[in-house]
C-alpha cells in the first residue's frame, strides 16, 4: 500500500487566495497541499481556529503576509500538530503605539474607503504599487492576476481582515518556542515586510531557521519568483521534524 502523502497547509495573506501561492501547490507533488480560505473571520485567532478545525492531526504549515501571522497563532494554540513552519513576507509585532500606529490605521482605512467608494479593484490598483518588485509593475499578466484575486473578495471581507491586522497580537513569545524546521523567507525587494524584519523574526527562533531573501522578489514573491520559492520550500520540507536548540530573541 502506498503511504499517504503528508499535508502542507498554505495560509494566504490579506485579500489573497490560492492563486497568491503561484506554482507552489503544483510544484510539490509529494505533498497533499491545502490552501486556507479565511471566509469572513475578523481576527487572527479565529482564522487559526478555523484552520485547525479543517486540518489533519499533523501537518506542515506556511503562511504569507497576514497568513504568516495566522500561522504563528496556530503555533500558539496547537504547536504539537505542526511538523514544519514557514513564515513568508510577514511580521510578528503588534501595531506600534502612538503616532506610528495611528498612521498605520489611517493608511489602512484610506484603502478601505477606496474599496467602499470605487470598488475593490480600484483599491487593489493602489495597493499593488508597493507590493511587487518595481521592475514588475509593468508586467500586465502578473498585475492583472493580483487585481483579479483581490476582486474575488468584497469590501466587507477587506474590512474584517484589516480589523484582524490592526488588532494583531505580539507573537514574540510564540517564536521563542518554535522547535520545528522553520523557513523564514521574503522577497529581497519587499518594501512592506523587508529582509531586516525577517532577520528579526529569525533571531527569535531557537530552532535555527533557514533564512531566504529571494532576489528580485517583492511582497508577492510566490507569484513573482515561483521557482526560487519552490527550491527553498523543497529543502525546508525535506528536513526531519526534530528539535534543534539555537539562539533566542
Amino acid at each position: 500500500m502506498t503511504p499517504a502523502k503528508p499535508t502542507l497547509v498554505l495560509v494566504p495573506g490579506l485579500m489573497c487566495d490560492a492563486s497568491s501561492w503561484g506554482a507552489v501547490p503544483s510544484g510539490l507533488p509529494d505533498w497533499h497541499v491545502q490552501v486556507v480560505d479565511h471566509g469572513r473571520a475578523d481576527s487572527l485567532v479565529q482564522m487559526a481556529e478555523q484552520l485547525l478545525s479543517r486540518a489533519p492531526v499533523r501537518f506542515a504549515l506556511a503562511g504569507h503576509s497576514m497568513g504568516g501571522r495566522v500561522a504563528l497563532e496556530v503555533m500558539r494554540i496547537a504547536p504539537e500538530r505542526v511538523t514544519h513552519v514557514g513564515l513568508f513576507d510577514t511580521g510578528h509585532l503588534p501595531k506600534p503605539a502612538g503616532e506610528a500606529g495611528d498612521e498605520e490605521v489611517r493608511k489602512r482605512m484610506a484603502l478601505l474607503a477606496i474599496a467602499r467608494s470605487q470598488g475593490v479593484r480600484a483599491m487593489a490598483s493602489e495597493w499593488v504599487k508597493g507590493m511587487v518588485a518595481p521592475q514588475r509593475l509593468n508586467d500586465r499578466p502578473l498585475i492583472d492576476a493580483i487585481l483579479d484575486m483581490f476582486e474575488r473578495k468584497d469590501a466587507d471581507i477587506f474590512e474584517k481582515q484589516l480589523h484582524a491586522l490592526i488588532h494583531r497580537p505580539d507573537a514574540t513569545t510564540v517564536l521563542q518556542t518554535v522547535k520545528v524546521p522553520t523557513l523564514v523567507l521574503c522577497g529581497a525587494l519587499d518594501a512592506w515586510s523587508p529582509p531586516i524584519q525577517h532577520q528579526a523574526i529569525a533571531d527569535c527562533i531557537p530552532a535555527r531557521p533557514a533564512i531566504v531573501s529571494v532576489p528580485d522578489g517583492g511582497h508577492m514573491v510566490m507569484q513573482e519568483q515561483p521557482e526560487a520559492v519552490l527550491a527553498a520550500m523543497r529543502q525546508w520540507l525535506a528536513l526531519p521534524s526534530s528539535v534543534s536548540q539555537g539562539a533566542s530573541c
